[in-house]
């Protein structure tokens, strides 16, 4: 399922053209340049207007809520760290857990993700042998089986290496390689606003320093906290149901409905500084390595997953971070088989979740026949707190979802005698229904 790419060395200087300028085209791109490669990284949003405007259009996610985990800390603490300190300067606030035992462990940082993006483009822009270039990449030049370049907007850019991180919706490479082998429409979908505590305002309930969270009948809830005050409400939701909440009147209402969102929104707490911000129907998605020499997918178009875990930026940081390593070592060959040990996984898991919430949200329960899912081993550690010591790895990504198998067999005996996670205060489905209907009519 890997590619048979070219071995580069870190002596000798690469042409590199990269396909989308986001975290992951940005974050290699910079790191390579350092490394002194010459680098064109293309895309054809133009960054921020003069007015400091930023609609990063065709990139939906942007002004949804993001977790920054540690891994993506790290990597820009380790190839960019003037990217980090840039955050920082922009409000951005380092995390750390403390686990059961007492053990610190770093958790990244409450950032919004267009906060997080503009520091790392302003410091990558500056990089000398890292070139910005505003175009339409028309495809991928191709020669014997191997990469030669791009085109873009008619003229060839030549590169001995071409890097596809236009994300999962990217059609350059689309006919390059194989289809995406797991995941797919998940049946879910969501809607978020953006709120500003006011000053001196203490913040609403939390679930971990970086989220509230809470499971209802047929839907989830979750604040996220970023810089400054600033918080994103979430309401995740099936993508048949609750169509009306993209409306301001019925948002409102709902955050009203349902306790906790009405803590965190109340008017002399907070105020909304976005509009209601609809999100399309979400997918979890993998795609192996093209079988195409000097051609390599990262980012999001080798892997994404649906947003609740805020695990998308960390997956970026461990291929970028993962491919430099082999680049510097010239064993680009073996990056495909990295992905699909290292990342897949994570795309199983999240498929297994979700698929396990859209049955339950249809009136279904746990499915017994198959692996439980890594979300309700978490919530089972409340019934057998022999299950919590192996939640800390995966909870921070420091082990993959394999790493709960052992505890698997604990959880599903609990499922078995009848337990299941209560569900928190507030109206089901239905009677939101009724709520942003209600809401929508006056």
């Amino acid at each position: 399922m890997h590619s048979e790419c070219s071995q580069y060395s870190r002596e000798v200087v690469v042409q590199v053209g990269i396909i989308g300028a986001g975290p992951a085209g940005l974050l290699l791109g910079a790191a390579l340049a350092r490394r002194g490669h010459a680098v064109v990284a293309v895309d054809p949003d133009p960054g921020p207007d003069t007015g400091g405007r930023w609609e990063r259009r065709g990139v939906m996610q942007f002004h949804h809520p993001h977790g920054v985990r540690q891994q993506m800390g790290e990597a820009l603490r380790a190839e960019l760290p003037e990217a980090w300190d840039a955050c920082l300067a922009a409000g951005a606030e380092p995390l750390t857990f403390v686990l059961d035992d007492g053990t610190r462990v770093p958790a990244g940082m409450r950032v919004r993700r267009e906060t997080f993006e503009r520091a790392l483009r302003s410091v990558a822009a500056r990089q000398p042998g890292l070139t910005l270039r505003r175009g339409h990449v028309d495809r991928v030049g191709v020669e014997d089986g191997r990469a030669r370049g791009l085109v873009v907007d008619g003229e060839h850019l030549p590169a001995d290496l071409v890097v596809d991180a236009s994300g999962r919706n990217g059609r350059v490479t689309r006919d390059l390689g194989p289809a995406p082998v797991a995941g797919g429409d998940t049946g879910i979908a969501y809607v978020s606003r953006q709120y500003r505590l006011h000053d001196g305002a203490e913040p609403g309930p939390m679930s971990n320093p970086l989220a509230w969270e809470a499971r209802l009948d047929g839907y989830q809830v979750i604040v996220f906290r970023h810089e400054r005050g600033i918080f994103s409400v979430l309401l995740v939701r099936p993508a048949d149901a609750l169509h009306d909440l993209r409306h301001e009147a019925a948002f409102t209402a709902a955050c009203r409905a349902v306790p906790g969102l009405c803590d965190w929104t109340d008017p002399d707490r907070s105020a909304p500084i976005t509009p209601v911000l609809p999100g399309g129907r979400l997918y979890n998605h993998y795609r192996a390595q093209p079988d195409v020499g000097g051609l390599v997918l990262l980012g999001d178009a080798v892997c994404t997953t649906t947003p609740m875990f805020g695990r998308g930026l960390a997956t970026t940081a461990m291929q970028v971070r993962a491919l430099l390593d082999r680049l510097d070592t010239g064993d680009t060959a073996s990056f495909g088989a990295w992905c699909d040990a290292a990342m897949l996984p994570w795309v199983h898991d999240h498929t297994r979740s979700d698929d396990h919430w859209r049955r339950v949200w249809s009136g279904g329960d746990v499915d017994l026949t198959r692996r439980i899912p890594s979300d309700l081993i978490l919530a089972a550690a409340a019934a057998d707190p022999r299950i919590a010591p192996a939640l800390g790895p995966y909870l921070a990504m420091l082990a993959g979802p394999e790493s709960l198998d052992p505890v698997e067999p604990l959880a599903r005996a609990v499922y078995q005698g009848g337990w299941r996670a209560p569900l928190a205060d507030g109206p089901g489905r239905d009677e939101l229904a009724e709520v942003v209907r209600a809401a929508v009519a006056a």
